[in-house]
């Protein structure tokens, strides 16, 4: 915590701020792209949902509080930014934002970054099913391995609603898996 508070302080300081972001960068860039990835699906799309992040904290430090952990402040810009990235896609692919997912999914065959199996393409299928809101706490729980009190702070809802979502999504995910 004490380092968490010191690079704060850093960001918001005109003479440490830009080496201060080179160290949040390097610290959060991975862990952010993978939870922007897991809602967007394309490695493109994944990397300017990320730089779109990452400007924002920039811009916006100062008006972090410090009411919940930096990690939660900026996982919930991203996840923003990442939600805001599928809406405006599929409206100007004049798709819904189901169908739109759905498209992605069939993009990842294509895509160089995707190595996964047809078994990881099919849990990918079954978690693009799933409403928005479980299919963050099941990316975030399952892929992540986030804790439901940090996701509670990220997500803004309680511990109790995040395990029944993700206890719901699990179930659907697995008829989705075993329907065949």
């Amino acid at each position: 915590m004490d380092h968490e508070f010191e690079l704060i302080n850093r960001l918001k300081s005109e003479k440490t701020k830009d080496q201060a972001f080179k160290d949040l960068l390097s610290t959060y860039k991975e862990r952010l792209y993978w939870h922007i990835r897991h809602i967007v699906k394309s490695h493109d799309d994944a990397d300017d949902v990320l730089q779109n992040t990452f400007i924002k904290v920039y811009k916006n430090i100062h008006g972090f509080k410090g009411e919940s952990k930096l990690f939660s402040w900026m996982y919930r810009i991203a996840t923003n930014e990442a939600l805001t990235h599928l809406n405006q896609n599929s409206k100007r692919s004049n798709l819904t934002s189901e169908e739109f997912q759905q498209q992605a999914i069939g993009n990842l065959k294509a895509d160089v970054y995707f190595e996964g199996n047809e078994i990881q393409l099919k849990l990918q299928e079954a978690v693009a099913t799933l409403p928005h809101k479980q299919q963050l706490v099941f990316n975030m729980r399952y892929f992540e391995e986030i804790k439901y009190s940090e996701m509670s702070e990220i997500l803004e809802t309680s511990e109790g609603a995040l395990k029944a979502s993700y206890h719901i999504a699990v179930k659907k995910i697995e008829e989705y898996l075993t329907k065949d």
